[in-house]
This record gives C-alpha cells, structure tokens and sequence, in this order.
C-alpha cells in the first residue's frame, strides 16, 4: 500500500510540474482551483479551475 501512494503521489507531483513548465503560474491556478473545488465538493470552484485550464489550452487556437 505505502508503494501505491508514492507512486500517486509521484504522479500528481510531476502532472503538477508539466502542467506549470507548460501553461505557467495561470494554469497551476487553474489546475488548484479543480483540484480543491473537487475535493470540497464545491462546483463553483471546480467549473472555474476547468474553464481556467480549457481557455489556457485553446489559448493559440483563438
């Protein structure tokens, strides 16, 4: 078990760093507003980390 979460952990440290070398300080926002608007239940805040992240990714697109 303590395996299984080093490496979730591991996972969610590195998704963390991709995301911030790629879309900057905006995105590891965006990515924590999802993160605890998730954990607390709260769909306010979950919707505007997604919309944070999805305008951020369609970014060069428009």
């Amino acid at each position: 078990m303590p395996v299984l979460a080093l490496l979730s952990a591991l996972f969610v440290v590195g998704f963390e760093q991709l995301v911030q070398w790629r879309f900057g300080a905006a995105g590891l926002v965006g990515l924590l507003l999802l993160t605890v608007g998730v954990k607390a239940k709260s769909p306010a805040v979950s919707s505007a980390g997604a919309v944070l992240l999805a305008v951020l990714l369609a970014g060069p697109a428009l």
